[in-house]
This record gives C-alpha cells, structure tokens and sequence, in this order.
C-alpha cells in the first residue's frame, strides 16, 4: 500500500493543491496536523484535506484556534489564528476539536502525531537529528509519522523509522517547495518529496486580508 504523508499545511491552499496535483498514485492519505495557522486560506484547506485524507490529528494550532492570544509573542502566529477564528464555520470548528492527538494506520503498523508522541511532551519539537530518541516510543510499530517543525527528514531508529515528511505550507529547512513523503508499506521505503508553488498568489492573499507580510516574505527562502 502508498500512503501519502502531509503536515503542516497552515492554510496555505496553493501549496497544498501543488501537493495535491504532485503526489503520485496513493491508496491513501494521512495529515500529521496543523492544517490552519498563519497563511489565508483556513477553510479552504480544512475543507480539502477533509477530502484527501483518510486520518488527520491535531496539531497545536488546530487545537488552540479558538484562543489565538496563546501567541501572542509571535504576531504572525497570533494574526492567523484571529484569521481563522473569524473565517471558519461552527462545523470545521466542531471538526478541529474533535480531531485526535495520535492515531495509527495501516494496520497500526505506525503512529501519526504532530509532535513528539509523549502526551505530556505535545508541543516539543522532535528535528530529524533527534529522531533516535524516540527509540523507546516505536514499541511495536514500524514507524513514526510527526511534523511540527517543519523541517523534512527521516531516520532509521532500531527495526522501524521515524520521518517528518515536512511542511506543506511553511517550509523551514531552507527550501521553499512544499514539502510532503510517500511511504511504500510493503518495503517500509519513504520517498521525501518537494514541489514548487505560487508563494506570489499567497503574499497577494496575505496582502489583501490584512495578515503580516513577514508571513508571505518568509516563504520565499523557506525559514
């Protein structure tokens, strides 16, 4: 079986129909989270990846849309949750809350999380060079599927692997193509992808509905 892996899109709906469009034939989809924040297009990408994917958890800023003051450290992160809050319905919102913090696929043959698969460390940041610590969280699964800091990678980690198939919306390893993995389930093979998008048509989107600029400029060197 395929299964396409995204995460992180951030309302970002060029990058992900770029995605969308890239992805080669896949029995089905997962998405690690982070479907809103930060970028215009909320709904849109609420509603498309409802279509795409089979299973979706929760990130961080899927769970806190509806408090955005929670960052209100960093403006950007705050200015698109307001942005979503104000934009989506009372059913992608009901949507949202449900989603679940882990989930399995495939057979439970792998985890899907959004950060690091502890409940009690839910916000962490797991970078690739990191992934062998997760070693005692593998257990019985052949891998682990995260996102979060937007940073593509995988590793080997004892019998299985931990990958981050990287940020659909917001890279931030350097590379501003979408980011997004195909996992072959019959040889456990991961096959990290990048596509290139309009970020033009997200600064012109970020423009007109009053987000930061730094949000789209950002985009343009993948940080």
């Amino acid at each position: 079986m395929k299964v396409g892996l995204l995460s992180d899109v951030h309302a970002n709906l060029p990058a992900l129909e770029a995605v969308i469009d890239d992805m080669p034939a896949v029995d089905r989809v997962v998405c690690a989270g982070d479907v809103i924040g930060y970028n215009p297009w909320p709904a849109d990408c609420v509603d498309r990846v409802r279509e795409v994917a089979s299973t979706t958890v929760r990130g961080n800023h899927d769970r806190t849309v509806e408090t955005p003051s929670r960052y209100r450290a960093n403006r950007m992160a705050e200015a698109g949750l307001e942005h979503a809050k104000e934009t989506l319905s009372e059913e992608q919102l009901d949507w949202l809350r449900e989603l679940p913090r882990a989930e399995t696929f495939a057979g439970d043959r792998y985890l899907l999380v959004h950060s690091h698969p502890a409940p009690e460390r839910e916000d962490a940041y797991v970078y690739p060079e990191e992934f062998p610590n997760l070693d005692r969280h593998l257990g019985e699964y052949d891998g682990i599927v995260l996102g979060h800091t937007h940073v593509q990678g995988i590793r080997s980690v004892g019998d299985g692997f931990v990958v981050n198939p990287g940020s659909v919306g917001q890279p931030r390893d350097g590379d501003p193509d979408a980011g997004y993995a195909v996992l072959d389930t019959a040889t456990d093979e991961v096959d990290l992808r990048r596509v290139a998008y309009d970020i033009d048509r997200v600064r012109e989107a970020t423009e007109s509905v009053g987000l930061p600029t730094r949000t789209a400029e950002r985009l343009y060197t993948g940080e």
